[in-house]
């Protein structure tokens, strides 16, 4: 078969940011952006070589020079915009802790970060001892949101003695008690920003964090009070940051036009006041493109990195020079378009649960006349009365139900009905596919899809495909030489029947079902789930106490091989389990004391005793997931 498979069907030259391709031997590659004359590195090679060193799947993959390309071409995108528009400011952007706090991430953001003094934005106090213990430089912000108390406050001013350019950003006006008495306490004065609401409300999945409704900041009359306190108190030369959050994930590069524009309506109003502001903080709002249709919609976005960089900066000079102030330093807090391209989650598949039969059923004599006339459809079964016939067997297959559920049908004619559904859902499947079918047939059949069992937790994961219906690529990552004979919805290992991925990005569009393979014994089959960095690492839960995944961070070799840069072991079954208030080595007491009142009782030997109890004790030291 064509190598182009994968594209052809699964979309991932529109979706795939060019960091994915399908080799020779239809496996996904992985494309070193920082190198594209590299060989690109498979992943089902990458899975084998961490399996041999024992760590396997479900695993959380990440890789280095994907995150690093993301913070590069943003920084690049507004360095390029600043000299284009001959803007007079810098660009000073900063990496929101919360999207992903793991150490590993913050570390290389980071590292990367530092010869464009990229900075960290932290959102509590424990992130802003993280951001504390970073090696930032003194020209990198370290930008406080969310509510604070004394001590966050204490801690964010005494910080600035140590070189860590830390501004405080006020939430409400009752904030600002607490900075002067902490400033009086210390006899220091902090370095403060103010956080305004806008009014225009973008569009989109996360229209609620924009406009004036949104969560956090200050109205424009509490704002007005804010700067006559700072006076009264000699304090205005503080304020050195306006922060205006744009909103989240956002789908129209003109609602990030209009949203700077009135930030910058709001910053040469208060410059007009005679307050010293340097930063203009616009907040998230950069998006990602998960589908690859280039739309202003929940899961993608009409505009690129490039163009956001230059609305930006186009923007704000034109404002600024049209009021005659001097252009401040740009910020902008990119989460998700700095992590998220950079993990994906793979997993293997443990079992099948299959809605169709190829197997041709005889016909018996004593058949239900019901039965009969299910089978007799095959005999006017086509193209053009397709849908016709999928009518005729829902129907009879429902009457055949209703006939059991009153007793007047035994299990084994049951069985026989249900086995000859079977067959002709495989014959429906095989005509549908050589024609062009309506939607509503098409739903019909999707509700025949078969169903993958992944060794993966949807709750710990991919959190937001639960609770927020959120798109993400995913695709086999192997056999994409082959056409994929069957459609199917994925079910994670959860007891939950919320477990469940069931709409997918295609090449043609999103479906309620993925093409997938036929499975063998020959060789795990595994599911990728791409660009997953943004906060699906820090709001997955315990649902039936599923831990943390593996996680590995890796680098790309030029000659088809990679690197093995950081390891994380996944939750231990003890540790999930101290997690939820049971402390393990109290579960293992109790335990032997029933396995000893089992032998003092005769009901078990002293050497089954052994048994169970080192089968109790491995289990507390093993991986929360299924195991080989």
């Amino acid at each position: 078969m064509e190598k182009n498979l994968g594209a052809e069907i699964y979309g991932i030259d529109r979706w795939g940011h060019e960091i994915l391709s399908v080799l020779p031997n239809g496996d996904a590659g992985l494309i070193d952006v920082l190198n594209r004359d590299a060989t690109p590195v498979s992943i089902p090679s990458i899975l084998q070589d961490l399996r041999v060193r024992g760590i396997t799947t479900p695993v959380l993959l990440r890789v280095n020079s994907f995150l690093q390309s993301s913070l590069v071409e943003l920084n690049e995108g507004f360095k390029a915009a600043i000299r284009d528009y001959d803007y007079q400011g810098d660009y000073r952007g900063v990496f929101p802790v919360k999207v992903n706090q793991q150490a590993e991430v913050v570390r290389r953001i980071v590292e990367t970060g530092g010869q464009y003094h990229y900075g960290l934005e932290v959102g509590s106090k424990p992130e802003l001892l993280i951001a504390l213990a970073q090696n930032l430089s003194r020209e990198a912000l370290l930008i406080c949101n969310g509510v604070k108390d004394e001590e966050f406050i204490r801690l964010a001013i005494m910080s600035r003695k140590m070189g860590f350019n830390t501004i405080i950003v006020l939430e409400s006006p009752k904030e600002l008690d607490h900075v002067f008495k902490v400033a009086k306490d210390l006899n220091e004065k902090p370095a403060l920003g103010v956080r305004i609401k806008l009014t225009h409300q973008i569009k989109g999945y996360w229209a609620t964090s924009s406009g004036d409704r949104s969560s956090f900041g200050i109205t424009v009359d509490n704002v007005v009070d804010v700067v006559d306190r700072l006076k009264a108190e000699g304090m205005e030369d503080c304020l050195v940051l306006q922060h205006s959050h744009l909103g989240s994930q956002i789908p129209d590069i003109n609602d990030v036009r209009r949203t700077v524009n009135e930030a910058c309506r709001f910053y040469t109003e208060l410059k007009s006041l005679g307050l010293p502001l340097q930063y203009l903080d616009l907040g998230g709002g950069l998006g990602i493109d998960y589908t690859g249709e280039k739309q202003a919609n929940e899961n993608s976005i009409n505009y690129g990195l490039a163009e956001y960089c230059e609305a930006i900066v186009e923007t704000v000079k034109y404002a600024m020079d049209d009021a005659g102030v001097a252009h401040p330093n740009i910020v902008t807090e990119s989460g998700r378009g700095v992590v998220a391209l950079s993990s994906m989650l793979l997993f293997d598949i443990l079992d099948v649960t299959l809605y169709d039969s190829k197997v041709e059923p005889e016909v018996r004599e004593d058949d239900h006349h019901l039965i009969r006339d299910l089978l007799g459809i095959t005999s006017y079964l086509s193209s053009k009365r397709l849908q016709e016939s999928v009518n005729d067997a829902i129907y009879y297959r429902d009457e055949i139900r209703a006939y059991f559920r009153r007793g007047n049908l035994n299990i084994r004619a049951m069985a026989r009905a249900e086995s000859v559904f079977r067959y002709l859902v495989s014959k429906f499947k095989q005509y549908a596919a050589e024609i062009e079918i309506p939607p509503q047939l098409e739903e019909q059949l999707d509700g025949f899809a078969d169903i993958y069992h992944g060794n993966f937790s949807l709750f710990q994961s991919l959190p937001d495909v639960w609770a927020i219906d959120q798109l993400h690529p995913v695709m086999p990552v192997q056999r994409l030489n082959e056409v994929p004979e069957r459609r199917a919805v994925l079910s994670d290992i959860t007891c939950d029947s919320d477990g469940k991925v069931d709409k997918f990005v295609l090449a043609d569009g999103v479906s309620n079902t993925l093409p997938v393979h036929e499975i063998t014994d020959e060789e795990d089959y595994y599911i990728g789930v791409f660009f997953v960095g943004a906060y699906q690492e820090t709001l997955g839960d315990l649902h039936n106490l599923f831990g943390d995944t593996n996680v590995v961070t890796i680098s790309l070799k030029e000659n088809g091989d990679f690197d093995l840069l950081h390891e994380v072991e996944g939750d231990t079954i003890a540790e999930v389990l101290n997690a939820v208030e049971y402390e393990a080595s109290a579960c293992l007491a109790a335990f032997r004391q029933r396995a000893d009142e089992a032998v003092s009782q005769k009901e078990m030997t002293i050497s089954e005793r052994r048994e169970l109890i080192a089968a109790y004790k491995d289990s507390l030291a093993g991986y929360t997931y299924f195991e080989s």
